[in-house]
């Protein structure tokens, strides 16, 4: 198991910036958040393919200020990770990250309750771990999660994706979105993602395939998710589909399973505006537990 080496230290605030050693040696970073007194519960955040954790520094920091724990990660080859820049050597492997992660971290305050988040493409992720690790987490927050998506790689690019991941794995491809206003209608959102330079704009083809891969693998993990679920939705998103989401997660076989959609939302609820309620509701949802 893997360990974490503490880089920048930082006030209540703001988040301890760390590393942590997987068990295959690539060390990853994450932005980590504790609270004044013992924390109310833990929340470990999954990002986006294009985003990190940066993007979600404000409500990380409301949650803390409502007495949570929180741990966002930035997925290896992403974010600060800088090594093997959109590259990853399996699904697996990005799933037992998660996991090695959460393990440690609960070997201090083993009962506290732990709350896995997945935004976008980090949810497919987070249905995931259950599946490959039962009971490590007492409940799962989908924010908008890429589980069934409108967008995808156009055929011919598939193709080639398929025969690269044979002959060349590590080729990158385009991430088919890099137009921020999918993400967001705000201006300065659109702004903050079009000149982010730790935004992931390309992919290798083991790890576009290893996407695919994960679809599958989800069909049948969906049907193993026994844990509470709160499923965020935007009405406005262009990303992914939320008839089709609301249908995956009927698949789960869990008995605690909330649904809220924001009809005037668009697909990144952290670039909606701080009034927005969504981590209002996620307190709510957590409290109610």
């Amino acid at each position: 198991m893997g360990d974490v080496a503490e880089l920048l230290p930082a006030p209540p605030s703001q988040p301890r910036v760390e590393t942590f050693r997987a068990s295959d040696g690539y060390d990853f970073y994450l932005r980590h958040w504790r609270p004044t007194g013992v924390p109310r519960a833990r929340i470990v955040w999954l990002h986006g393919i294009r985003s990190h954790g940066g993007w979600y520094t404000r409500s990380c920091g409301e949650l803390v200020a409502a007495g949570y724990e929180v741990v966002f990660l930035d997925r290896r080859g992403a974010g600060w990770n800088s090594a093997h820049r959109g590259d990853s050597p399996s699904f697996r492997r990005l799933l037992d990250d998660v996991i090695e992660y959460i393990k440690h971290l609960r070997r201090e305050k083993a009962g506290l309750p732990l709350y896995l988040g997945g935004i976008s493409w980090g949810g497919k992720l987070a249905v995931g771990v259950p599946y490959r690790c039962p009971g490590l987490v007492q409940g799962l927050i989908l924010a908008c999660p890429g589980l069934v998506p409108i967008i995808a790689p156009p055929f011919v690019q598939r193709m080639r994706i398929a025969a690269a991941r044979l002959l060349r794995p590590s080729r990158l491809f385009p991430i088919p979105l890099n137009e921020p206003e999918l993400f967001t209608a705000d201006a300065q959102g659109q702004e903050f993602i079009a000149q982010d330079r730790f935004g992931l704009r390309q992919a290798s083809a083991r790890f576009l395939f290893g996407s695919f891969g994960l679809d599958v693998y989800l069909r049948r993990a969906a049907r193993q998710v026994v844990e509470p679920t709160l499923l965020l939705l935007a009405g406005q998103d262009r990303i992914i589909s939320n008839p089709g989401t609301r249908d995956f997660v009927r698949r789960f076989r869990s008995t605690d399973l909330s649904v809220i959609e924001y009809p005037s939302a668009h697909h990144t609820l952290e670039m909606e505006g701080p009034s927005h309620p969504f981590v209002t509701d996620i307190i709510q949802w957590i409290g109610n537990r």
